[in-house]
């Protein structure tokens, strides 16, 4: 097993930044992949980013390139989202996921983080 714990969200002004933080527990060392997933009120929950543990290459939602960066602290065991540009649309619940390298699949997840970007 796997337990994440998020932490970062809140209110955000458009135009402003934030700093997303997920720390994982447990089955760590069997880490695969992590990522970040949003739902936004109304719609569902869509793919923002990951990072795959061993290497860092990353990978983003095409709607997220280019003001949305993913990283990782190994020593640490966390992955960062930052997301700059914030818009009204950005907010959501941000959840962190992970998946296994004996455990394909996004099976682990945590609590998620409100951000809200007011009009």
């Amino acid at each position: 097993q796997v337990q994440l714990v998020e932490s970062g969200g809140g209110l955000v002004q458009a135009g402003g930044s934030l700093r997303l933080s997920c720390t994982a527990s447990g089955r760590t060392l069997g880490l695969y992949k992590m990522g970040w997933f949003r739902q936004a009120p109304g719609k569902e929950r869509e793919f923002v980013a990951s990072v795959k543990w061993n290497g860092g290459s990353t990978n983003y939602a095409d709607s997220m390139e280019g003001r949305t960066t993913i990283s990782r602290d190994t020593t640490k065991i966390t992955v960062y989202l930052q997301i700059d540009s914030l818009k009204p649309e950005d907010t959501a619940v941000y959840s962190c996921a992970a998946e296994l390298f004996d455990d394909r699949g996004w099976g682990y997840w945590g609590q998620g983080t409100q951000v809200t970007v007011p009009s």
